[in-house]
């Protein structure tokens, strides 16, 4: 693989709509979502997720144990956000207003929510 190409991965399922309260979506790989993941929603993915939305449901990313997964979408405001064995979720008080897309991953055994950088 040449250096800054994207990963090919065939495992992917592409999700049209956003999803409301109840809805669940469990997936051996990658899942994306074209919407928002509202409260009440649960996708749990063995892979990555992302989100062209805002996240205010439950995510859970790496549901094999991959450490190495990531959750990104353009709002993390979860009610509760899962990463392998790792879990966290949204500080108490009024939401902050990103300036763009955050992403969550582990860093030093802990769950981060940064600014997206490619």
């Amino acid at each position: 693989m040449r250096r800054g190409s994207p990963e090919v991965d065939d495992n992917t399922i592409l999700i049209r709509r956003t999803l409301r309260s109840g809805q669940k979506v469990y997936y051996d790989g990658h899942v994306v979502i074209l919407g928002d993941v509202n409260p009440g929603a649960e996708v749990v993915a063995t892979g990555n997720v992302i989100v062209m939305g805002t996240v205010r449901g439950v995510v859970h990313a790496g549901a094999g144990g991959n450490e190495k997964a990531i959750v990104l979408a353009f709002r993390l405001e979860p009610i509760q956000l899962r990463i392998a064995n790792h879990i966290t979720r949204s500080p108490d008080g009024p939401p902050q207003k990103p300036t763009g897309p955050e992403v969550a991953r582990i860093k030093n055994g802990v769950v981060t929510i940064e600014a997206y950088s490619p």
